[in-house]
């Protein structure tokens, strides 16, 4: 049994359809595909607060919660958690639409990564002062 949902009222990261060789014989997403894709739009809003390039240093957390097929249209919601020094934690939240008359809505991944700011030399680098 799967919780009827609507996708949450604010801004997407990113939006992005699985295609068949994105999935294995039976149309099974890749867990593999949706870690990279949940890495991009992680690094969206972490890339603007560091103001630049970002590494990804840790995967805290990542579940997967339901399956996602060939045809989803998949909304990844990303939001800053927390700074450090130099480094910004990010939950991602991401929300299959099943492409069927039935405009069915599922959470099916989140997780929470950690990126760190780098500088030109790929070292390192303290985030900028906000306003």
């Amino acid at each position: 049994m799967t919780d009827l949902l609507q996708l949450p009222s604010k801004p997407c990261a990113l939006r992005v359809m699985p295609q068949p060789s994105d999935a294995n014989i039976h149309g099974d997403v890749f867990g593999g595909w949706i870690m990279a894709q949940v890495d991009i739009a992680g690094s969206i809003p972490a890339s603007r607060r560091a103001n630049g390039r970002v590494a990804t240093i840790a995967v805290n957390s990542f579940l997967f919660k339901q399956p996602v097929f060939v045809g989803d249209l998949l909304s990844f919601y990303a939001d800053i958690m927390k700074t450090g020094n130099t480094s910004v934690t990010v939950s991602v939240e991401v929300y299959a639409q099943r492409m069927s008359l039935s405009q069915e809505v599922v959470k099916v991944t989140e997780a929470i990564l950690t990126y760190v700011a780098t500088d030109s030399d790929r070292r390192p680098r303290a985030l900028p002062v906000l306003d």
